[in-house]
């Protein structure tokens, strides 16, 4: 390379440049173990039509034990989880309906049916309305086809208020409520085949930051290394790629400032990327320092890494989630820090659920009564941050076992060698 990665940066623009320099880079850094950028994804496994159709069994299931007659799910990740449908949302309903007996059905626009009869991967029933009905008569016709003459009817919880009103207008004989019951109760838990998705997310994550790890330079913004990031995973077979960059003081903010950065000798550089893998994400901080670290950052680094094993250790089924964050932030207390969500000090929760969502049901915070058990995954995310000097994040996800945690990627142990490894 002839001119330096940050010129080539500013020359072709942050986000075009950054798929150019990936190419550019790729004969330098491909001779490094773990450092090609070819796909990594092709091999996966999909999600088949026979676990579909048991997500829909357990569902039904789960209706049964809370009286629950049928559920209505909008487009985004729990149609896709129950039906294979991936569609979008917009003014006019397309809608799943899971009946507590008997088979699913979609309602869409007449003029979209084929369109969702290509995506769907099972069933056949699709009630299409026109442009000048309204599509809850069709959601209550499927209803009394399925003998669902009334009771009460789940609504995924990011169901619009708009298909709150239509069902009360067309259907007043049905008890609207929530399903969460129901979908939590399916999707909190993952199958060995969605733990397997969300490992090769994770892969693609961490394999992405060892790559752009070793070309930081001087002089980069975080649009600069955010681009990189994107690209560098898209590139290892990641869809629906994100990326975050902090330095220096702005990484005490935990989801960042607009104010001005760059990369500059002895800095804090904090990212948080992650991406998708057949709708399966991951979720992935690191905390570097640009050249030497000194005492201070060296100390806090220690102490969130400290931290996030005691998160680890502590989840263990049967314990209470919330226990798992009380954990952790008695440990940084006993140093100084806070107390509770005080800074300086871990301001947020010490994780999240995630699977088809980046965040899902539960959280590691304070309160939070959900016993773990073997299925559900979290990230494991402590922080320590101090306004006007930097912050520190470490973030690895993991999923339970029956005989406790497990690593998606095994976080790094120390400063000097901070990407971490495959669990």
């Amino acid at each position: 390379m002839t001119i330096s990665k940050r010129e080539f940066l500013k020359l072709s623009g942050a986000t075009a440049g950054a798929g150019m320099l990936l190419s550019a880079c790729n004969d330098k850094m491909s001779g490094k173990p773990g450092m090609s950028l070819s796909r990594i994804t092709d091999d996966v496994r999909p999600i088949t039509v026979e676990e579909r159709l048991g997500r829909i069994a357990r569902a039904q299931s789960l209706m049964a034990e809370n009286d629950i007659a049928a559920i209505v799910v909008e487009p985004g990740s729990t149609m896709l989880y129950f039906s294979g449908i991936s569609w979008r949302r917009s003014e006019r309903l397309t809608a799943l309906i899971v009946p507590r007996e008997g088979e699913i059905a979609v309602v869409t626009p007449y003029f979209e049916e084929p369109s969702v009869r290509e995506s769907m991967t099972f069933g056949g029933d699709v009630r299409s309305w026109h442009e000048h009905e309204s599509p809850f008569d069709q959601v209550a016709v499927i209803l009394r086809d399925r003998k669902v003459q009334d009771g009460r009817i789940g609504l995924e919880e990011t169901v619009r208020y708009f298909v709150v009103e239509g069902m009360r207008k067309v259907a007043p004989q049905y008890e609207l409520t929530g399903a969460v019951p129901v979908t939590q109760g399916c999707r909190m838990y993952k199958s060995a085949n969605e733990i397997a998705l969300m490992k090769k997310a994770s892969e693609v994550t961490l394999r992405a930051y060892e790559y752009v790890y070793a070309i930081l330079e001087a002089g980069m913004t975080p649009a600069d290394v955010g681009a990189l990031m994107r690209d560098a995973q898209a590139a290892l077979g990641g869809s629906d790629t994100w990326s975050m960059a902090l330095f220096g003081p702005a990484s005490a903010y935990p989801h960042g400032t607009n104010q001005p950065q760059q990369i500059e000798e002895g800095q804090i550089v904090l990212m948080d990327c992650g991406c998708a893998v057949q709708g399966y994400q991951s979720d992935i901080s690191r905390t570097f320092v640009f050249g030497e670290p000194t005492t201070r950052q060296r100390e806090v680094w220690d102490t969130v890494r400290k931290g996030q094993q005691i998160a680890f250790e502590t989840a263990m089924p049967g314990t209470p989630a919330g226990k798992v964050d009380d954990a952790v932030r008695a440990y940084y207390e006993s140093l100084g820090f806070g107390p509770g969500y005080a800074t300086p000090g871990l301001s947020h929760r010490t994780g999240h659920g995630i699977g088809m969502d980046g965040h899902e049901h539960v959280n590691f915070v304070h309160g939070e009564a959900t016993p773990l058990a073997a299925g559900m995954c979290f990230s494991n995310e402590p922080g320590i941050y101090i306004f006007d000097e930097f912050g520190v994040r470490l973030e690895d996800c993991i999923y339970m076992t029956e005989a406790g945690p497990a690593w998606f990627t095994v976080p790094p142990d120390s400063l000097d060698d901070p990407v971490g490894r495959l669990g």
